[in-house]
């Protein structure tokens, strides 16, 4: 994007009605893939993303999904203009794809239907859709352990391939994928419902270009490309010039040992910002590296969660910021690492800009520390509705930071995921599993003039002798960090057989643990970091938190003091 481009004047309002336009698109493309997906995985967690392209591999936009997904999609579409010329792409194309390496995926359960769209036989859009498949083959069940010493053992691997051609599906293609899953029905058709979604969407796009004309609609692109990365300058230089660092930790990388930092330094100069990892931990030898895709929709994320929410979703975002991850880092692995588990890295890589970040924005903005993993349980075994095994995969939400004004969100997802829980209802009728209990955890937001969110129990019964569980997390040692005073939220956790004589509390990093019938497998997430020093917090609200359970006495009165205690209790 040339500067001399940048100076001419752009309507703020066409550029609205545009990218509202688009914005509907690609939300009724989600939505129809949501509706149609067999699969629990999709169909009820939602755990998929559809977004739109220009020629060049620009990013238009992308549906309020799961903001790690972009770096799935348009690494995807990069790969596809790398290694494809543009002549041997054809009206009614759909390339599949997912390999971090081949396809600047984020990790191999992330595939991805990327589709041309053509108008008057000129290439002018892909629409791309991505589903998170239950499974993928590989080692374990679910795809991903954070033990994998390399991304052989997560599955199979897509570089981006044909797998629709000229309107023909290539059955060769996706048997070769199918087949290499566990669940080869549920691929077969929640891929078939992806490649649907697309031409959704090329009708849907190609009905605008023909309502708006071909050069109006490239003039929009442009336009709201500029709009965006102009907006952001603006949001750039309201603040301070600096360079402000924070580190936030990992346990370990998946196989024990020491802390693993992840580092960020964010330097602002005018109206430009860089963001620095540099100081982040060695690779990971076990699942938990990012690659720079990840990286890449992770910083995306974070500077319109932190400047500007309403900031269109689009590569424009990219001309006013830049990034550096060094090579051989957790951040920015060599070949041919892991990077199955890399949502819970980058979940704390969002918490490391986010810290800061806070030497940057005014105080009435400042945040804790939210739970920053994204626990994730995964069951294996005979299926109830086929020949062969079930996976059942689970992510669950935690407790967010303390704000300024306010305490933080209990049981919700934080940063780069956006995934629903899947219903109870649904997990007992798909699965021969009950689910026993499913609550906030007491004692876990940290204490504070302002308390951090509580992180959610979901605490599962098996039903089948063999059924294997593996469970992925991280802050079984680490914590939310408390803000100007508060304290560290609560711990993850993996609890086999709560409540009972056999009870034993494990680490949240598990690899295909084989229960029998009637046992109970139970992950608690951590809770969110307080704000502000424990005993300015309101003697009203400390007792409704009292009231509520959600904290034991003897834990307030450890964290607030006896003589706050017995005023929120009347004593």
């Amino acid at each position: 994007m040339s500067k001399l481009s940048e100076s001419r004047p752009i309507d703020a309002i066409e550029i609205e009605v545009f990218n509202n336009r688009v914005l509907a698109i690609i939300e009724e493309m989600g939505a129809k893939l949501v509706r149609s997906s067999f699969s629990p995985n999709i169909k009820e967690r939602r755990d998929c993303s559809v977004a739109l392209f220009d020629a060049e591999g620009r990013s238009i936009g992308q549906a309020a999904h799961i903001p790690i997904h972009l770096g799935s999609l348009k690494g995807g579409v990069d790969a596809i203009l790398r290694d494809y010329p543009i002549e041997d792409i054809k009206p009614g194309d759909a390339f599949v794809c997912n390999d971090a390496y081949l396809a600047g995926g984020t990790h191999l359960p992330d595939i991805s239907i990327i589709t041309p769209i053509f108008y008057k036989g000129v290439l002018k859009f892909f629409a791309a859709c991505l589903g998170h498949h239950s499974d993928v083959g590989g080692s374990v069940p679910g795809s991903i352990s954070p033990t994998a010493a390399s991304i052989f053992e997560e599955g199979i691997r897509i570089p981006p391939v044909k797998m629709v051609r000229e309107g023909t599906l290539d059955d060769g293609i996706m048997q070769l994928i199918i087949q290499n899953t566990r669940e080869p029905e549920d691929r077969l058709l929640d891929l078939k419902v992806q490649i649907a979604t697309n031409v959704l969407g090329a009708e849907q796009i190609t009905a605008l270009i023909e309502r708006m004309g071909s050069d109006a609609v490239d003039r929009a692109v442009e336009d709201l490309m500029i709009y965006t990365a102009r907006r952001l300058r603006s949001r750039i230089a309201e603040l301070k010039d600096g360079t402000h660092s924070f580190t936030t930790w990992m346990d370990d990388d998946g196989f024990g040992g020491d802390k693993l930092p992840l580092a960020a330094t964010v330097t602002v100069k005018g109206d430009h910002m860089h963001l620095d990892f540099t100081g982040s931990g060695p690779q990971s030898r076990g699942g938990y590296n990012i690659m720079p895709t990840g990286v890449m929709a992770t910083v995306a994320y974070a500077i319109k969660a932190l400047l500007d929410p309403e900031l269109p979703a689009n590569s424009g975002l990219f001309d006013a910021i830049e990034f550096t991850a060094p090579e051989g880092t957790i951040v920015n692995p060599h070949y041919p690492a892991a990077v199955g588990a890399r949502t819970t890295t980058c979940q704390k890589l969002s918490g490391a800009v986010f810290g800061a970040f806070a030497g940057l924005l005014p105080p009435e903005k400042a945040m804790a520390s939210c739970h920053d993993v994204l626990g994730a349980m995964v069951f294996s075994g005979k299926s109830k509705k086929h020949d062969g095994t079930y996976v059942y995969l689970e992510t669950l939400a935690g407790g967010n930071g303390a704000r300024d004004s306010l305490d933080g969100m209990d049981g919700a997802h934080c940063h780069i995921t956006n995934s629903l829980n899947m219903p109870a209802e649904a997990v007992e009728h798909e699965y021969p599993l009950m689910v026993e209990e499913y609550t906030l955890v007491t004692d876990s937001g940290g204490a504070g003039r302002h308390r951090g969110g509580m992180g959610v129990a979901r605490d599962v019964r098996i039903l089948e002798d063999g059924t294997t569980f593996s469970g992925r997390a991280d802050s079984y040692i680490t914590a939310a960090e408390g803000y100007a005073g508060g304290l560290p939220g609560g711990n993850c956790r993996i609890v086999r057989n709560h409540g009972t004589n056999r009870e034993e509390a494990m680490s949240p990093k598990q690899r295909l643990l084989t229960l029998e019938a009637g046992e109970t497998v139970r992950m608690e997430t951590p809770g969110g970091g307080g704000l502000g020093a424990p005993q300015d917090r309101p003697i009203a609200e400390l007792a409704r938190d009292l009231e509520d359970g959600r904290m034991k006495e003897e834990t307030a009165r450890r964290d607030y003091g006896d003589e706050m205690v017995d005023k929120a209790l009347g004593v």
